[in-house]
């Protein structure tokens, strides 16, 4: 059965091979993936956006992006989605948005991956009303937090190209952040154990235009900086992939439960330990003293920077071939395309019989 699958991307953050955040990854390997199997891919995303199939594309927010500013981009979003499903026919939308709900189709097969906390969407949202339309988790740990009447799907864990990012190189003497510079994600914590081990630190991420992102960066990590902890601001694959593969270990200081951890995956993979907060689903990622640390305070953290390098790569590479595997990912997307392709043509021909 070949599909159209209309993606949707969160309506603030440019999507593609080289976009900073896990959600707008995932979304491009799906795009790559529908493509290299035969399918329409067709994705709605803002200015700056690319993708392997047909790019819908909405209007950039180049302000503070405040809430006047997700207004004109989610009713950019419905606009673009409405088109979409005029211009193609689709079988399958799939959104991958925190505000899913502000431009949700009000028919047809839908898919909303879930790839944050399950605490910062509406907690309406989360309790679907329509059989065709279905909520999933990206990890058994996240699938845990959910309230009792929500109704999701069983999780699909999110997984990454394990022989894309894998590269032959010698290790350097650097740890290595990579992230959204937000509170939330603790980057000054990492900056300070970095200093306390006395090992040279490398951020790379993208300061949005949040007021309180921007006055976290100002505030709270630019004044940690200095000639052995440099931010470099968000990195493309290819520079992601030649950090990753160098740094003797990544660091993930994150204060939210984090879902699923799509960079510690993509750390493994390049045979690099990762030392993070037991936050969300990271212990389920990282096996404590065998491919990274799990720690809890920044001297514990100190501690782990300066031992991740008696840590075996191989074992990192081989744990995440086990266990991370794009493919499976890829191929459990693909079923849930296709079962709720099969129902709206199963609803197509009971409108149909008079």
């Amino acid at each position: 059965m070949t599909l159209t699958v209309l993606n949707v991307a969160y309506p603030l953050a440019p999507v593609g091979p080289d976009a900073v955040g896990g959600a707008e990854q995932v979304l491009s390997m799906l795009d790559r993936a529908l493509v290299g199997a035969g399918h329409r891919s067709i994705v709605v995303g803002c200015r700056g956006s690319s993708a392997s199939g047909t790019l819908v594309e909405t209007p950039s927010e180049n302000g503070v992006l405040d809430e006047a500013a997700k207004s004109r981009a989610q009713q950019a979003h419905r606009a673009a989605i409405a088109a979409a499903r005029a211009s193609w026919p689709i079988d399958v939308v799939h959104l991958h948005g925190i505000d899913f709900d502000a431009y949700l189709p009000s028919d047809g097969p839908t898919l909303v991956t879930l790839h944050l906390p399950l605490d910062w969407y509406r907690a309406e949202a989360l309790r679907p009303t329509r059989d065709d339309l279905w909520l999933h988790a990206v990890s058994a740990a996240q699938q845990q937090t959910a309230p009792p009447d929500a109704r999701l799907a069983a999780p699909i864990p999110n997984g990454v190209d394990i022989d894309a990012l894998n590269l032959l190189q010698p290790k350097r003497d650097f740890a290595l952040v990579l992230s959204r510079i937000c509170p939330e994600k603790g980057i000054h914590l990492a900056l300070d154990a970095a200093k306390q081990a006395g090992v040279p630190l490398v951020i790379g991420g993208k300061v949005y235009s949040y007021e309180t992102h921007t006055q976290y960066f100002r505030d709270e990590v630019q004044p940690r900086l200095d000639g052995r902890r440099r931010f470099l601001g968000p990195l493309g694959f290819t520079a992601k992939r030649r950090f990753l593969n160098a740094a003797r270990c990544l660091i993930i200081p994150s204060l939210a439960a984090e879902t699923s951890s799509l960079v510690a995956m993509e750390a493994l993979a390049c045979g690099t330990p990762v030392v993070a907060f037991p936050n969300g689903a990271l212990p389920d990622v990282i096996e404590h003293g065998k491919t990274g640390f799990l720690v809890d305070t920044i001297d514990e953290m100190a501690q782990a920077i300066v031992a991740a390098s008696s840590l075996d790569a191989e074992t990192c590479r081989a744990e995440a071939r086990r266990r991370f595997s794009l493919e499976r990912m890829i191929s459990s997307y693909m079923n849930a395309y296709q079962a709720l392709a099969r129902l709206g043509t199963d609803a197509g021909h009971l409108a149909a019989t008079p």
